[in-house]
């Protein structure tokens, strides 16, 4: 059985006691197999929340995504932001600037921001590729972190950072470090459903592990969605379907009265 939901503040009071879970969730049946799996946290779309979502994951914690790009001033942020928590979110993801981070702490929206290697911002650190691979841009991430942190983040992903700088910085930050190929010294492991449930017929990153093979699953069930269509069509043409049980009967002396009204009103 699970517990309440989590609160920001019973999140940060498990930093560095144990290794959160975090997966990233698209449908209902995702948060609801993640709710019963005992899964942590999950990133949404904003899309998903709302009744149906907490119906299915009462009690995970959820971080609706405000994608970079969607937005543009910080008032967009924080009228979109207040949205997604009234639709269920517990706080949210936001790469926008410092400013943007500090305004939304100011009005009480807990934010989980985003260093090491930003996919939205992937052009400035040569492009999708590890970051913090040598001490100079290491310390460029560490700059990060604290900046998010002074800004009032309450946590941040770290994604694609090496291992050992990753868990240098999660030891010196008050925030929750969320690891997305970052190693086990942040404070949760972070993956996409839609790679651990092997869904994803494109690249795996290389920090992804696959523990199903849905692609192969949906392969199967199209041949059989084809083959049952195909079956349909068939019956159609042949005269096999409609069978007398699919249709309504009516007693004779009602058609018969029905088709006589019809010949005398010709």
């Amino acid at each position: 059985m699970r517990h309440r939901r989590p609160t920001v503040a019973d999140l940060l009071s498990m930093k560095g006691r144990r290794q959160l879970t975090m997966l990233r969730v698209v449908t209902l049946e995702e948060a609801d197999a993640a709710e019963k799996a005992g899964i942590d946290l999950v990133s949404v779309p904003p899309a998903l929340l709302g009744p149906a979502f907490r119906e299915a994951a009462p009690s995970v914690f959820a971080l609706p995504g405000l994608e970079y790009g969607n937005y543009v001033t910080a008032e967009d942020y924080i009228r979109a932001a207040f949205q997604a928590l009234k639709a269920g979110g517990d706080a949210v993801y936001c790469a926008a600037s410092l400013s943007t981070v500090r305004r939304m702490r100011e009005e009480g929206i807990p934010v989980c921001g985003h260093v090491g290697l930003i996919p939205s911002k992937a052009i400035w650190t040569g492009g999708f590729r590890a970051v913090g691979t040598t001490a100079a841009s290491a310390l460029e991430v560490w700059r990060q972190t604290k900046a998010l942190e002074g800004a009032g983040a309450f946590a941040a992903e770290i994604e694609v950072v090496p291992d050992g700088i990753a868990a240098a910085i999660s030891a010196r930050t008050s925030m929750l470090m969320l690891s997305m190929g970052a190693g086990t010294g942040c404070d949760a492991q972070y993956l996409f459903a839609e790679d651990v449930l092997g869904s994803n017929r494109g690249h795996y990153p290389r920090h992804a592990r696959t523990y199903r093979n849905f692609a192969a699953e949906y392969d199967r069930l199209q041949q059989e969605r084809i083959a049952a269509f195909r079956e349909f069509a068939s019956d159609v043409r042949s005269g096999a379907y409609p069978e007398k049980g699919h249709l309504v009967g009516v007693e004779q002396k009602e058609l018969s009265a029905f088709l006589a009204e019809l010949e005398g009103g010709r």
